[in-house]
């Protein structure tokens, strides 16, 4: 059953179109009712970015959860898996990030975490869109038992205390130059502070925000600005997060770019040879590179792939018991850490090789080399492209042509109306046809 307001991710739309304070109140109140667990006093944590919207979806949020009796903790600016593990390890019934991610400012939206610290399942999303479209006048709270609000002090200290925990003890990172770039974001004060705190010589960038530039020409998914400050500044390596801090990207000391997949394969490797990894084997998802796979393959190491999104990467970690797992766009999730993708945390664990192999980013994080991978987005107006005849027929061929030597992977996206369409294999030109044959299918439906 198709449903109207949780995506792949929470719910996420225009600040004022799709997201309203009308929308976040009675996402408050559906959402506390649905968790409402004994005769406790029931309390939810409420994280958010930078935005400029947060305020308006915090304030509503807030009215919501009172309305129903749960009483609320405000963390102000915080990242994704802060929030996460503050549900966890305060016992709280319910959390909440405010947040569209990479988005622009215009976009914002609603996670909500279990108190397990987990992403909620589509079961208990579809029990929560229920009750936002009900009637909940008769379910609200009396007078006597109203909800209370409050903001709590060291959030952002117990956050950082965490994600230093996550390396070996003593660790120290004195003599590394590093350049992290907040994205204006959620983590624009707690990744400098936790970076100096571990004895680095801190470039901070994209740590003004002002509510509207979050994301804009900085972050993970502008990397440019990181580049060029990795090369001024001559440090040994950049760090990139986005919005909410659960993806990151890795510029070296040269000012490239180390992908997601390179990541991955890093950290398994050295999961591996410490003993810490849980099982040989490790999640990716379709948009994973080959050579990641054949790479993995060599080392006596599984990738299992699933369908994009850190939730089904996470679902299928449980599943196997891995404990290591990721997408290309620098989602990373190490669930003997957290139960979410944790950008920071893995750039930590990055750090920590590059300390103690003694060698150049270049070096440490160069594990294979990939396969041309060609990937092309098209917008579209309404309705379902990939049921169309004449899209169906070019990705039958398509997928003929290549005859086993690579990938095609065609998909819609999970928080826009865009069809991704992605090949790769050892034939650049082959597989650049093959994207262009079937965006050119897809070019009569474009927006």
């Amino acid at each position: 059953m198709a449903r109207k307001h949780f995506g792949t991710d929470g719910i996420r739309g225009r600040a004022n179109g799709k997201i309203t304070a009308e929308l976040a109140l009675r996402v408050g109140m559906a959402a506390g009712l649905v968790f409402e667990r004994g005769d406790h006093r029931h309390q939810v944590i409420i994280g958010k970015d930078t935005r400029l919207s947060g305020y308006m979806i915090e304030n509503a949020l807030v009215a919501g959860f009172t309305a129903v009796g749960m009483d609320v903790l405000l963390t102000g600016p915080l990242p994704t898996p802060a929030i996460a593990m503050l549900t966890r390890s305060m016992r709280c019934d319910l959390g909440v990030m405010i947040s569209a991610s990479h988005n622009p400012h215009d976009d914002n939206g609603i996670k909500l975490f279990g108190p397990d610290g987990f992403k909620l399942s589509d079961e208990i999303e579809r029990e929560i869109e229920k009750l936002i479209d009900a009637d909940q006048s008769k379910r609200l709270a009396s007078p006597n038992d109203l909800g209370r609000a409050k903001r709590i002090d060291g959030a952002h200290d117990r956050y950082v205390e965490f994600a230093k925990r996550t390396l070996p003890r003593n660790l120290s990172l004195e003599g590394l130059r590093v350049v992290v770039d907040c994205a204006n974001g959620a983590a624009y004060r707690v990744a400098p502070q936790a970076l100096w705190e571990l004895g680095a010589e801190v470039f901070p960038i994209g740590v003004s925000p002002d509510g509207f530039n979050i994301n804009r020409e900085c972050g993970s998914t502008s990397p440019e600005a990181l580049m060029a400050k990795v090369r001024e500044m001559r440090a040994d390596i950049g760090i990139a997060l986005d919005g909410d801090a659960d993806r990151v990207v890795i510029a070296d000391e040269k000012g490239h770019l180390v992908d997601g997949d390179q990541l991955l394969a890093l950290i398994a490797e050295t999961f591996k040879e410490d003993g810490r990894l849980a099982k040989p084997g490790i999640v990716g998802t379709v948009m994973s590179n080959l050579a990641l796979e054949r790479h993995l393959a060599a080392q006596g190491i599984e990738l299992v792939r699933t369908q994009v999104g850190d939730r089904y990467v996470l679902e299928a970690m449980i599943e196997r018991g891995f404990n290591v797992g990721g997408e290309q766009s620098g989602h990373i999730i190490l669930s003997d850490y957290a139960n979410t993708g944790d950008g920071f945390v893995a750039a930590l664990q990055v750090l920590a090789v590059v300390h103690k192999m003694g060698k150049p980013v270049s070096e440490v994080c160069h594990r294979f080399e990939p396969l041309p991978q060609i990937l092309k987005n098209v917008r579209y107006k309404s309705g379902k492209p990939l049921e169309d005849s004449k899209v169906k027929n070019a990705i039958s061929l398509a997928e003929r042509k290549l005859n086993g030597q690579g990938r095609l992977v065609i998909r819609p996206s999970g928080t826009e109306p865009v069809i991704r369409v992605m090949a790769e294999g050892d034939d650049r030109a082959l597989i650049e046809t093959l994207v262009d044959d079937v965006v050119a299918a897809l070019s009569h439906l474009a927006a």
